[in-house]
C-alpha cells in the first residue's frame, strides 16, 4: 500500500496560499454492517481555503427515515480537524482515521476508527463540461473496516468489523450539463472491493470511467470496461446487473438489490451547497420519511448513495451504489448490455 497521497486536508497556512477560489479538499466515509443495509451512516467534510469555509454533514438511514444534519463555519475559526459535531484525526495516512461525531439532531453519536483493508485507487478526473469550464481533481477511493461504538437515540451498537468505504477528492470540480447517468459503485465482498465511477452523456456516450478491484492481499486490478442493465422506478434505482471488466481480464457479473431506500445526498448538501459561506457555527437539519413522499425529483439533487446488497457468483456483499439520472426530459436510461 503506497503512501504517496497527502492524506491530511489542505487548510489555512498548510499549502493554501494562492489556491483558486473554487479549490476544495474533501472526504466522505460511510459505515454499515457487512450483512445488512441498515443502519447506514454517511458523513463528509471539506475545506475551501480561498473561501474560508469548512463544512460537512451527517446522514443516518434506518429503513423508515433518513435524518440529516449539515454544518458550516469559517475555516480560519477551526484547528483544521472538523467542525460542528464532527472531528477527525488522520492517525496513519492512508491507513487509519479516527472519526468522532458528537451530539446532534440526527440522534447519532460515533467514536470509531477506520482501518484500511485494501490499497487505495487514485485517479484524476478530467472532464470538459458544456459550459467550457473544465473539471479536474484528484479522486481516491479505499475500502476498510471499522472498530468502535455507535449510539443511535441512546442505544449503543458495536461497529467492529463493519464495512467502510472512503472517498477523498481534491482540486476543482464543476460537473455541469450534458450528463445522463452517474454511477459510483463500491461493492464490498469479504476479500475485495469492486469499485468504479462511470459517467455517461445524455446520448449514452461514455464521458468518464475509472476504478479498480481492490484486494485485501494488497493487489489492485484496474477497471477497463463496465456494462450495465439497471431497473429504475422513475429516477430511483431498484435493482439490476453490472459487469465489470478488469485489465487482467477478469469479469465480475454483479447483481444489485437497491430496494433498501434512503441515501438521498441532498441531505448532505450535495445540491450545490458545499463551500458556500454561511458564517460561523451554522447548523441545520431535517428528516426525510422513506414512504415515497421524498424522492429524487422533489429534492434539489438526484444523487443517491444507497446501501445495496450485491451477489457475485454466489458470494454475497453489501456496499454503496451511488447513482443519479438527469431530470432532463431529453434523456431516458439505456442499458448497454
Amino acid at each position: 500500500m503506497t503512501q504517496d497521497f497527502h492524506d491530511e486536508l489542505v487548510g489555512v497556512g498548510v499549502g493554501a496560499t494562492g489556491l483558486p477560489e473554487r479549490f476544495f479538499d474533501r472526504f466522505m466515509f460511510n459505515l454499515h454492517p457487512t450483512d445488512a443495509a441498515t443502519p447506514a451512516v454517511v458523513t463528509g467534510f471539506g475545506h475551501y481555503p480561498a473561501r474560508d469555509v469548512a463544512d460537512g454533514y451527517v446522514i443516518v438511514t434506518d429503513g423508515k427515515q433518513q435524518r440529516n444534519v449539515r454544518f458550516s463555519t469559517e475555516l480560519s475559526a477551526t484547528e483544521g480537524h472538523g467542525a460542528g459535531p464532527l472531528s477527525f484525526e488522520v492517525v496513519e495516512p492512508n491507513r487509519r482515521w479516527r472519526l468522532q461525531i458528537g451530539s446532534n439532531a440526527t440522534g447519532l453519536e460515533l467514536d470509531a476508527v477506520w482501518q484500511a483493508r485494501t490499497p487505495y485507487w487514485l485517479g484524476e478526473v478530467d472532464v470538459t463540461n458544456d459550459d467550457g469550464e473544465p473539471t479536474k481533481f484528484a479522486h481516491l477511493v479505499q475500502s476498510g473496516r471499522w472498530t468502535g461504538v455507535l449510539s443511535l437515540d441512546g442505544a449503543q451498537h458495536s461497529v467492529d468489523g463493519w464495512y467502510g468505504q472512503r472517498d477523498r477528492s481534491r482540486g476543482i470540480r464543476t460537473m455541469a450539463g450534458g450528463q445522463g447517468l452517474h454511477v459510483w459503485c463500491q461493492a464490498q465482498f469479504p476479500d475485495r472491493s469492486v469499485g468504479f465511477l462511470l459517467v455517461e452523456g445524455r446520448d449514452g456516450t461514455r464521458l468518464l470511467l475509472e476504478g479498480a478491484v481492490l484486494h485485501e492481499n494488497g493487489s489492485l486490478d484496474e477497471v477497463v470496461d463496465v456494462h450495465h442493465a439497471l431497473r429504475f422506478d422513475a429516477l430511483d434505482l431498484k435493482d439490476g446487473v453490472v459487469e465489470v471488466i478488469t485489465a487482467a481480464g477478469a469479469a465480475y457479473r454483479i447483481a444489485a438489490d437497491a430496494t433498501a431506500g434512503g441515501g438521498f445526498m441532498a441531505g448532505g448538501g450535495y445540491g450545490g451547497h458545499h463551500g458556500r459561506p454561511r458564517g460561523r457555527d451554522h447548523v441545520e437539519s431535517d428528516v426525510y420519511l422513506l414512504d415515497g413522499s421524498v424522492d429524487q425529483r422533489s429534492l434539489d439533487t438526484a444523487l443517491t448513495d444507497r446501501v445495496t446488497r450485491f451477489d457475485w457468483d454466489g458470494t454475497t456483499g453489501v456496499g454503496i451504489f451511488e447513482f443519479a439520472l438527469t431530470r432532463s426530459a431529453s434523456y431516458s436510461y439505456r442499458p448497454n448490455q
